[in-house]
């Protein structure tokens, strides 16, 4: 009798675990990073009533009986699954699409979390909400080394590029193959004018052009064109093309390979701060009927610039991109994550972290996307996990589990009482 009475005391323990842990489910449905736990039940110690027998002497064998003696918390564990995607448009939030945790430090101690809502500080220190440094690499001149152990991100507020004077430019697109109706001779037609920005050593802007002047008759493959460079505007003191005379060959509207680089040089008789030669790079350039647009598509040059304020981006890579007052964008550092190989191993810290244990085994880190690590998107966070229909089942679940070892109880003690008025 009294064995039904602590078998009963078991489920109602047991079952105030489940509601515990479905109720802390519950208040953090809105929790960023937050993973579900559940609870797992097992039996507990049977005492044996008979023991099993052996089949003899005609006889068949017996089974074993044994009383079990109630149930007892077998674990708690937590659902690792990826949470939705909550946008916020903050390129501080960061939010990791796969495995992995983002690596904090408390003191000397490395924490875990997969709440991904960051912010730089007062110092330039990538930072949680609750005040612990993200770990990861520091830039160098743009460069970012992973192979030493992560550290601090800083913002290297006040950073300055130097200038960059322009000594390369791409150009794409097409150079019309059509010659106007009313054109009777090509050496009549003025050249086709493509203007860029350019800067100078001292990172001055300087409005330049690439001439393009129709050398080839109407209709007629290869088409030809003469190259220059030089000031917008003054074509005639444009400085031409070194390669091939200055003549620049299409062939069935493309050019060769081998001809793709255009060199300049002389440039620096037109200003004495630009670079005095210049290559263009004019694989893109085409020459089909149609309209001309063709144009710089990029170029290497820039103005002086500081990084004067907090103005950044971060790739999936976990990179983060600061954005200079000149336009110029540069690597400042990048997020490690950590995987392990048990992660339900891990324990809870509060504030969303995780530490490590025995038996979590030690953290892998390295850089998002490798090594089987997830991806980082930026200006959003990961929700909490929780499915609030499947928790409001489990709190029945654990009601009507709670009600029915009650009424173990309450029946056994009624028993109890009978037997004890027997004695009347």
């Amino acid at each position: 009798m009294l064995r039904s009475l602590y078998s009963g005391i078991s489920g109602l323990h047991a079952h105030q675990m489940m509601m515990d842990v479905t109720g802390n489910n519950i208040a953090n449905v809105n929790t960023v990073g937050y993973k579900a736990s559940s609870v797992q039940f097992q039996d507990t110690l049977s005492q044996m009533v008979g023991a099993a027998g052996s089949p003899q002497d005609g006889m068949a064998g017996t089974n074993p009986a044994q009383v079990g003696l109630g149930v007892r918390n077998a674990g708690i564990t937590s659902n690792f699954s990826q949470g939705s995607a909550q946008t916020t448009g903050k390129a501080g939030d960061m939010m990791i699409q796969g495995d992995g945790f983002f690596i904090t430090r408390r003191g000397q101690e490395e924490l875990y979390t997969r709440a991904g809502s960051f912010f730089f500080d007062a110092n330039g220190t990538l930072s949680t909400a609750t005040g612990e440094p993200v770990q990861g690499w520091t830039a160098e001149d743009g460069v970012v080394n992973t192979a030493g152990k992560p550290g601090d991100i800083k913002m290297p507020l006040g950073q300055s590029i130097d200038p960059k004077v322009t000594d390369k430019i791409e150009m794409k697109g097409n150079l019309t193959f059509d010659v106007p109706d009313d054109v009777t001779a090509v050496a009549d037609m003025d050249p086709i004018e493509i203007p860029f920005k350019a800067f100078d050593k001292f990172g001055s802007p300087v409005s330049l052009s690439a001439y393009f002047k129709r050398t080839s008759e109407k209709g007629v493959d290869p088409g030809t064109y003469d190259v220059s460079v030089g000031l917008s505007g003054d074509a005639a003191n444009a400085k031409p093309m070194t390669e091939n005379g200055g003549e620049l060959t299409f062939t069935a509207g493309k050019l060769d390979p081998a001809d793709t680089k255009l060199s300049f040089a002389g440039l620096s008789d037109l200003n004495s701060n630009l670079s005095d030669e210049l290559t263009i790079d004019g694989a893109d350039l085409t020459m089909f009927h149609g309209l001309t647009e063709a144009r710089v598509s990029d170029s290497n040059g820039n103005a002086a610039g500081t990084l004067a304020s907090l103005s950044y981006t971060v790739s999936d890579t976990g990179q983060i991109i600061g954005a200079f007052s000149n336009g110029q964008k540069k690597i400042l550092g990048q997020v490690a994550l950590a995987t392990f190989k048990n992660v339900n191993g891990l324990e809870k810290t509060g504030d969303s972290m995780y530490r490590s244990t025995v038996n979590s085994g030690l953290a892998q880190v390295g850089t998002p996307t490798s090594s089987g690590l997830g991806q980082v998107i930026s200006g959003a966070v990961e929700m909490s996990n929780v499915d609030l229909a499947q928790e409001f089942t489990n709190l029945v679940i654990a009601q009507r589990g709670f009600q029915a070892n009650s009424r173990v109880i309450t029946t056994s003690d009624e028993l109890l009482q009978e037997l004890v008025s027997m004695k009347r």
